[in-house]
């Protein structure tokens, strides 16, 4: 029992012994990583601060900025471990790194997915941060772009985080990728106005307005002839495109042109519905040849109301018949009223 307790304790002693020998290796292997660590972090914001001023090499910037640190650490990672193990090599490390890659892939093959998707997305750039896209039933503010999810900011103050293989593989629309915008809204006029007149009316009031464009030029342009109008399409652009610009020049647009309309005598009439009940009482009901369905009669006579003698006397006729005995009951019953 004695021998057992022994050998245990001189394994213990062993333990801290090599622990005490490999003591400072520890301390200075992790001020080594501390310090890479820091580096990592240093050179990415430096690359950063020197793609922000140019917005076309901003993500490009991004991508450059977390390699350098991921290399950057990983080297750390290396230089730590010979130090702890000197008989560390780099081929175990690739050999490690190598296995670990393998059984992780399988693992998180959808966090894979999205990774590779962001570094594509920072490559091609089809968005930018700041950028106002469309995505699916999601319209916001790119706040950032990274390399598993880009978060967009809603303009009712929501953040939505999407994932970036989502992005890659569906179609995004990017309301700021060009400086200018067009915008665009139907006006109804009614039929016995003037198309001319009131286009010129319209595109008098969109230049009123001091955040359109006047190159390219306002357009009126006639689209439709509905039900209750003649719809006349408004288009005019805007710079920036951005969604409050559009709110706010689209509101005054509008009313701009609803109050020179207005002035001018030019009617703005809403959909409206005449409702015709046909009369069944005249003696035309059921010849569709004479049936005039409601509408006032031509120039031809009015049909005359249907006879309510002449009718009972025949429902008469059909109730001598049906009773067999041939005659007329000059007193209707009641049930044939």
């Amino acid at each position: 029992m004695n021998t057992e307790i022994s050998a245990a304790w001189n394994k213990v002693e062993n333990m801290i012994n090599g622990f005490m020998v490999l003591l400072p290796n520890i301390v200075l292997a992790l001020i080594v990583f501390a310090f890479f660590f820091f580096v990592a972090g240093k050179i990415k914001g430096l690359v950063k601060r020197l793609t922000r001023k140019h917005r076309q090499a901003r993500n490009l910037g991004l991508v450059l900025g977390r390699l350098a640190q991921g290399v950057t650490i990983l080297i750390g990672l290396f230089i730590a471990l010979s130090i702890v193990i000197p008989s560390f090599q780099a081929g175990d490390l690739v050999q490690l790194l190598g296995i670990s890659g393998v059984a992780i892939g399988f693992a998180f093959r959808d966090i894979l997915q999205n990774f590779l998707a962001g570094i594509l997305i920072l490559l091609t750039e089809p968005f930018q941060i700041d950028d106002q896209i469309v995505f699916k039933d999601f319209e916001g503010t790119v706040e950032n772009i990274q390399t598993r999810a880009t978060t967009i900011r809603t303009y009712d103050g929501r953040r939505i985080v999407i994932p970036n293989s989502e992005l890659f593989t569906n179609s995004v629309t990017v309301n700021t990728a060009f400086e200018s915008r067009r915008l665009e809204y139907d006006i109804g006029i009614g039929y016995g106005d003037d198309i001319d007149r009131a286009k010129q009316l319209m595109l008098q009031a969109i230049h009123s307005v001091d955040s359109v464009l006047q190159d390219p030029a306002p357009e009126a342009l006639v689209m439709e002839l509905a039900e209750s109008t003649v719809n006349i399409r408004a288009r005019w652009w805007i710079k920036p495109p951005r969604r409050a610009d559009a709110l706010d020049s689209r509101d005054k647009v509008i009313s701009a042109i609803k109050k020179k309309l207005v002035e001018n005598g030019i009617d703005l009439p809403f959909p409206t519905q005449q409702i015709l009940f046909h009369d069944q009482t005249e003696e035309t009901d059921g010849d569709r040849s004479r049936q005039r369905e409601g509408w006032p009669a031509g120039k031809g006579e009015v049909p005359k109301p249907r006879s309510i003698s002449g009718s009972l006397r025949k429902l008469a006729q059909i109730r001598a018949q049906r009773d067999g005995n041939g005659k007329i009951d000059s007193q209707p019953h009641n049930d044939h009223l």
